[in-house]
């Protein structure tokens, strides 16, 4: 997926959200109410969009021979990952009804049509449509017939049903959002664990994020997760179950997935059967009945501390139990939990101490707060394999990752793709897959020259608008007397695009001349390749502050002329022509800086990378990463929080650091801050109105 179609998406997710929320507050619904039928029909839309795709493969197999000239039958489009959809079941269908026609009804027909068709899903997809106003619900399936949606591929429709199971979540619906775990957190676990086969089970499943994770990790793999894995879940919740059921439908998944309490059920009866294990369980639960689980035999290191009331303190170690004791002799697990497990003391500490002495514990990274959308906790990241080699079956790897992150908004953090790509490849390090780690390198670099010879283009779209800016004010500057102000910006202006231009030929011309080829894929040219390209990073950040300050003098030039020399009064100047080319430049501006900062970033990627392990194998790197021994962990109490062994890096200097993004960024936190604040003095109003005090 090029970054461009990702920056559509993200748009396409933001508009979708906005104009079905701003549908919501206008129907006066809760979020909780609004979620399953606008999850619905999200549902119902991909689903219609899958089918088609179904049918069109179908027509060719039997075209092609490779499948017999009948009529196609369920089973067929279930074989190509899509649900087979009765006429009136079919998105188009609904949408082009007469306009006297119950869209409710209609829409909870077609709901009833694909469950008695596809069992999986009976009593799952919603049907309380009558819920909204005639007009709403129109509006609502208008907003998901949009054309980019009529005909988009599972992997924007998965990207957009997360998107809005995450927007609910920070909405607080559904139980505080527990039933939603941050993508980027199940992508961390899928990359350590890797998923590829057999049975792979959560027993904490939520709406089923890992396992459409895990699909996708397959699929990137080149196989087919229907065919390599069996997924099964326990989720104690029956409605975020129809989540989780609807979730892996419309990634074209199927899942074993039961309403059970971990704590006292297994009725999957999976100890010591599974192959992967992932989870995100609910933290410091702390009433969990110690007489129903005592002789527990997912519990092989005990119960791990109960109070007088005949409870066990804190449920964590009781779900670290259980992940262990539901793994084969070869299987993996991958599991969040909270930070202060990783030291807790006393009955909590005899477990860990029994579980590493097992030798299964493999990684542990730490993970800093606000990477979750309705907690600000920090956290962890646990991972077992029961199938360590000899030579690591001692050792722990310790990664502190809590100073990696991408700041999304003021709320929520996350990781970058190429930042998590970087944290997984310490991983192949420590498993000594040295060819990935220098994969990878190869890709960062790559990916550096590829985006360095888009700057040529975006360069000269901002030269070309700039010099038709340029065109646009001059009539009327000819006007002027020699020597007014006006006359000096424009002088300073011209002299800055001088400069930046020049700068800008230097280094497109560098980039044509010196990087028409990727650098061998071995250690020693990387490295080489990485340092010749310092220079080229270097002077895309310098550039970065020349384009804009050129455009900020343009946008200065046009103001004073309107405010100080009155041109909108003049013949001689189109205000509405000239307004628009300012935008145009602005637009120009930030296209070619954007692409001069992804140049820069992606060498720095590479960098990263080499300056900590320059020679493609495993080291201590201070504050990041550490190989611990288990005596090193007996002599610090059996503790497992990495950042107790990796201790703290040297001082970086922030290279990409933006100041004026920074201060943007602060107002826009402050605009939030003001636009929350006044939402909750109209919502106490309200209720003040309601008691009548």
């Amino acid at each position: 997926m090029t970054d461009g179609t990702l920056n559509d998406i993200e748009k396409l997710e933001g508009d979708l959200w906005e104009a079905a929320d701003e549908l919501r507050a206008n129907s006066k619904l809760t979020s909780t109410e609004y979620c399953m039928p606008v999850l619905g029909v999200i549902f119902l839309r991909h689903a219609t969009n899958r089918f088609k795709a179904a049918q069109l493969q179908i027509e060719d197999d039997i075209a092609a021979g490779r499948m017999p000239k009948r009529k196609p039958i369920p089973a067929d489009y279930v074989r190509r990952r899509a649900l087979f959809l009765p006429e009136t079941a079919r998105y188009d269908f609904i949408i082009s009804r007469p306009k006297d026609t119950n869209m409710a009804q209609a829409l909870v027909d077609a709901m009833t049509s694909i469950e008695e068709s596809f069992a999986p899903l009976a009593g799952v997809l919603p049907k309380d449509y009558n819920i909204f106003g005639k007009e709403v619900l129109e509006a609502l399936l208008k907003i998901f017939n949009r054309e980019a949606l009529q005909s988009a591929s599972g992997d924007v429709f998965g990207r957009i049903y997360e998107y809005f199971l995450m927007k609910f979540s920070i909405d607080k619906a559904m139980d505080n959002g527990e039933f939603f775990t941050p993508p980027v957190l199940v992508q961390t676990i899928v990359n350590v664990i890797e998923p590829s086969h057999g049975t792979v089970a959560d027993l904490a499943c939520g709406s089923g994020g890992m396992f459409v994770q895990s699909s996708y990790f397959i699929e990137r793999q080149g196989a087919d997760a229907a065919k390599k894995v069996t997924f099964y879940g326990q989720e104690k919740t029956a409605q975020t179950i129809r989540l989780a059921k609807m979730n892996l439908a419309v990634h074209g998944l199927e899942g074993h997935i039961a309403e059970a309490n971990t704590f006292y059920e297994d009725v999957h009866t999976l100890v010591g059967k599974c192959d992967y294990v992932m989870a995100n369980p609910p933290f410091n639960v702390d009433k969990v009945d110690a007489k129903k689980i005592e002789k527990d035999i997912r519990l092989p290191f005990g119960l791990p501390g109960v109070n007088k009331e005949k409870k066990v303190s804190n449920g964590n170690y009781l779900w670290i139990s259980y992940f262990y004791s539901y793994l084969n002799s070869k299987g993996r697990a991958g599991f969040v939990m909270s930070s202060q497990a990783s030291s807790a003391g006393h009955d909590e500490r005899d477990v860990r101490q029994k579980l590493i002495e097992t030798g299964a514990v493999d990684v542990m990274i730490s993970i800093r707060s606000n990477f979750f959308y309705t907690r600000t906790v920090p956290c962890e990241l646990w991972f077992f394999d029961r199938d360590k080699p000899v030579g690591r079956q001692e050792k722990v790897l310790m990664l502190d990752a809590r100073t990696i992150f991408r700041k999304v908004n003021r709320k929520i953090y996350d990781f970058t793709p190429e930042q998590l790509a970087n944290l997984t490849a310490i991983v192949w390090l420590y498993r000594g897959q040295t060819d990935r780690f220098i994969g990878l390198v190869q890709e960062h670099l790559e990916r550096t020259i590829a985006e360095a010879g888009r700057i040529k283009g975006k360069a000269d779209a901002f030269r070309t608008t700039y010099d038709a800016v340029g065109e646009a004010v001059t009539p009327f500057l000819k006007t002027l007397p020699k020597g007014t102000p006006l006359h000096a910006t424009l002088a300073e202006r011209d002299e800055a695009a001088a400069a930046c231009f020049q700068g800008l030929e230097e280094l497109t011309a560098a980039i044509s001349k010196d990087w028409k080829k990727s650098p061998v894929k071995k250690l020693a040219s990387q490295i080489q390749a990485t340092a010749d390209l310092e220079k080229t990073a270097e002077t895309c950040r310098d550039l970065v502050k020349d384009l804009d300050l050129v455009y900020k003098l343009t946008a200065g030039l046009i103001e004073s002329a309107e405010k100080d020399a009155h041109a909108r009064k003049h013949d001689a100047w189109d205000g509405r022509a000239i307004g628009r080319l300012e935008k145009e430049l602005d637009a120009a501006r930030h296209g070619a800086v954007e692409q001069l900062k992804l140049t820069a970033y992606f060498q720095r990627q590479a960098h990263w990378l080499l300056v900590r392990f320059p020679d493609a194998k495993l080291v201590d790197v201070p504050g990041l990463v550490k190989l611990v021994d288990k005596k090193e962990i007996k002599a610090a109490d059996w503790s497992l929080t990495p950042g107790r062994y990796v201790g703290v890096a040297p001082p970086e200097t922030d290279e990409d650091f933006d100041f004026e993004q920074t201060i943007f960024d602060i107002h826009v936190e402050l605009a939030d801050l003001n636009k929350e604040a006044a939402a909750l003095a109209k919502k106490i109003q309200e209720n003040f109105e309601g008691l009548a005090v």
